[in-house]
């Protein structure tokens, strides 16, 4: 192929390239049940050009792609959440925005709480703007796992195990291609219409094999199982699955983690506004004088109090809190209510930052952060 047409082919990218990509970080599976995460209003299969990140669609976030000549946005909250009716494009505000997206061919793609479950994501985030060390998540998510046995002739098992870990098996934190193999003999008699790696059919046969066991998370189950289908020197593989209720330590919701210093409650209240930009922001006291380990859960977490208050951590930062539940914390823990977007918006940098790195070789396409701010609250100041 010529130079300059591979060059060509290398650079076309769709919409679906980038969602694919984003989607191995922030897999649509861990999102909350009744969300509606991925593609909200157009289509993947088109041609990407530009790339226009926001919090939430409005007028202004859409005129402002048209600008910058992007055909993809990427949302955090999803702009069809509740069904629609009808589409009013003269009275719906939601019909309205879906109109001018169909009209401009620019597609709307959403990730929600699926960047809000996930390391790195939207706690993890305002957790880093924090300055805090050694992060975590607050609480993991659970019983998304499943162990998986493979039964192997030993001289297979290296290229049996990189298809495996290529479909996605093998993954655990920070690690990858993870594996415990145990050898073993296994026995086994074909039938009339096998056709035996090892031995002859219709006739008892054993053999040394290895028992290969690894991880994998419940969404790339079927495609660990097609790689052992389809690579398995057997005709008929044996192979277990297993439910696990295990945490899984790489996704979660909220994250805490520890100052360099612990800091007076006053001192660190001061710190919180500087660092997010506050203009005020809503708190009642906690226990403790000093604030040395705080936990943090971008957006509405109001359920995850009491486990901070479990885990030890000084101050709970998060947002939409109500009246009863200041009561409820008051004394027991610092609580800060900060704001939903002033909580999130941190996210959308590590999105940029992780799609330029993807997009490195094509210079031609371009990410762009809405500029404007998407908060529908006005702070009132006389």
């Amino acid at each position: 192929m010529h130079s300059d047409l591979r060059s060509a082919f290398f650079l076309f990218m769709t919409c679906n390239n980038v969602v694919k990509y984003i989607e191995e970080w922030v897999p649509k599976e861990i999102a909350w049940k009744k969300d509606n995460v991925g593609l909200q209003v157009g289509s993947l299969n088109r041609e990407l050009k530009n790339i226009m990140l926001c919090l939430e669609l409005t007028e202004g976030v859409i005129k402002d792609s048209i600008k910058q000549k992007c055909n993809f946005i990427f949302s955090h909250h999803p702009l069809l959440f509740n069904p629609l009716k009808n589409i009013d494009t003269q009275n719906d505000k939601i019909s309205i925005l879906v109109e001018k997206l169909i009209k401009n061919n620019i597609t709307l793609y959403s990730a929600h709480t699926n960047l809000d479950f996930t390391k790195d994501g939207v706690s993890f985030q305002l957790a880093k703007k924090l300055k805090l060390n050694n992060i975590d998540f607050l609480v993991n998510l659970n019983s998304n796992q499943y162990k998986v046995v493979v039964f192997i002739p030993g001289e297979s098992v290296e290229k049996l195990s990189d298809k495996i870990f290529e479909a996605g098996g093998g993954k655990i934190g920070e690690y990858e291609n993870c594996s415990f193999r145990t050898k073993g003999e296994g026995t086994f008699k074909g039938g009339r219409e096998t056709h035996p790696y090892i031995g002859r059919k219709g006739k008892q046969e054993k053999t040394e094999e290895v028992r290969l066991e690894f991880i994998v998370n419940k969404w790339k189950l079927n495609s660990v199982i097609s790689a052992i289908n389809n690579y398995h020197p057997y005709d008929e593989p044996a192979f277990d699955v297993y439910q696990l209720e295990n945490q899984n330590v790489n996704y979660g919701a909220g994250a805490y983690g520890n100052l360099i210093k612990a800091l007076s409650q006053k001192d660190f209240l001061a710190v919180v506004k500087s660092k997010l930009n506050l203009k005020n922001f809503r708190y009642v006291n906690g226990n403790k004088k000093a604030v040395k380990k705080v936990a943090v859960c971008g957006g509405s977490c109001s359920d995850l109090i009491n486990t901070a208050i479990s885990k030890g951590a000084d101050v709970f930062i998060t947002a939409d809190i109500k009246y009863h539940a200041f009561h409820d914390a008051a004394n027991k823990i610092l609580l800060i209510d900060a704001g939903h977007y002033e909580t999130e918006i941190y996210a959308l940098s590590e999105v940029q930052k992780r799609l330029n790195k993807f997009l490195l070789n094509n210079k031609n396409i371009k990410v762009f952060k809405y500029k404007g701010s998407t908060n529908p609250v006005i702070f009132y100041n006389n």
